[in-house]
């Protein structure tokens, strides 16, 4: 039945087809209807000090804009994250931005933080029903300077901060000029600092510490990532994941539009995530969980994850080419590889 859906949505743009796919899951949620199709698979787990029913999340990107909860959570996600968001709106960068390379399993998007604003975003997060565990994920205004960026972590944060499960932070989407440059050395210390302190107040001001992710990128050297761990542990953070898109090519070489400038996401991008996540759990020690992302496109690929390191996955790319059956599917594989915990 997925299939005929995809089949008939690949028709149209993809851009075209995503905006349809969030309206005909909102509107499923809505109606109740999407429960119908899915039942949330039972694989409790607890991380960040937050209970999961499942370890299979929703990954950001997907829902920018908060606008179709209820329906993903119906779709039988142990978690939802939508963003990323930022303090004001922002159009994104010129269309076309989003290209299928379907030989391959594979996404290509250079979206640009595309989003209607943190403000639209808390007012459809507070007409969901949903109250199961919701991540927010939050970045900078594509006009917002390197150096300032710090401000518009800050303003979201404490906008989003009553109203998340957990609060993750993107240093390395490569569609935003500068940003992936907050993850290294100084800037990166500094911006988890400032993220740290804030959270504390934020903590006392709401009664309730609201866990901070940070998001980085699988493009680093492995020493590198290494450091990134270690600044993660020394300013105190709750989770890091691992990992956002790719800028490179490899698995789509000579594809049509592979060689078209943006993130690369699904299948290509597998290996080189769960090597991301190999690196910061021999680092880390089980000190920090990681959240993988990146490839998943089957059970197998969510297993080899937290076979990796990794206490929770979330899926995107692999849920636009398999379908809600993806998450049935991973939580299976998960629980029958005995890996988690």
């Amino acid at each position: 039945m997925y299939a005929l859906a995809r089949e008939l949505m690949f028709k149209l743009s993809p851009e075209t087809s995503h905006e349809l796919a969030i309206d005909l899951i909102g509107a499923g949620g809505r109606l109740g209807l999407n429960r119908l199709l899915c039942k949330t698979p039972r694989l409790p787990v607890t991380v960040m000090g937050l209970e999961f029913p499942n370890p299979v999340g929703l990954a950001a990107g997907l829902d920018k804009n908060g606008d179709a909860i209820d329906g993903f959570a119906q779709l039988g996600f142990g978690f939802i994250e939508i963003g990323t968001v930022t303090p004001r709106p922002q159009p994104g960068n010129p269309k076309p931005r989003l290209f299928r390379l379907p030989q391959a399993e594979a996404i290509i998007n250079r979206m640009g933080f595309n989003n209607h604003g943190v403000d639209h975003l808390l007012e459809r997060v507070k007409a969901a029903k949903y109250r199961g565990v919701l991540g927010i994920n939050i970045g900078k205004n594509f006009d917002t300077p390197v150096e300032r960026a710090v401000d518009d972590y800050l303003i979201c944060l404490d906008k989003v901060y009553a109203h998340a499960s957990y609060v993750t932070v993107n240093v390395s989407s490569p569609n935003t000029p500068g940003l992936r440059s907050l993850q290294f050395g100084d800037s990166l210390k500094q911006l988890l600092e400032a993220l740290r302190v804030r959270q504390e107040d934020l903590t006392e001001r709401h009664g309730r510490r609201v866990p901070l992710a940070i998001k980085i990128a699988p493009d680093m050297s492995d020493e590198e990532t290494v450091l990134v761990a270690r600044a993660l542990l020394e300013t105190g953070m709750d989770a890091v994941i691992a990992t956002n898109t790719t800028l490179g090519r490899e698995g789509v070489e000579g594809l049509a539009y592979g060689d078209e400038a943006g993130g690369l996401s699904g299948a290509p991008v597998r290996e080189k995530s769960t090597h991301t996540v190999r690196v910061l759990a021999g680092e880390l020690g089980g000190r920090l969980p990681i959240i993988a992302a990146g490839g998943i496109t089957s059970g197998v690929h969510a297993a080899e994850k937290i076979a990796a390191g990794a206490s929770l996955v979330q899926i995107y790319s692999g849920f636009i080419y398999k379908g809600p059956a993806l998450i049935r599917e991973a939580v299976d594989a998960i629980a029958a590889s005995g890996s988690l915990g």
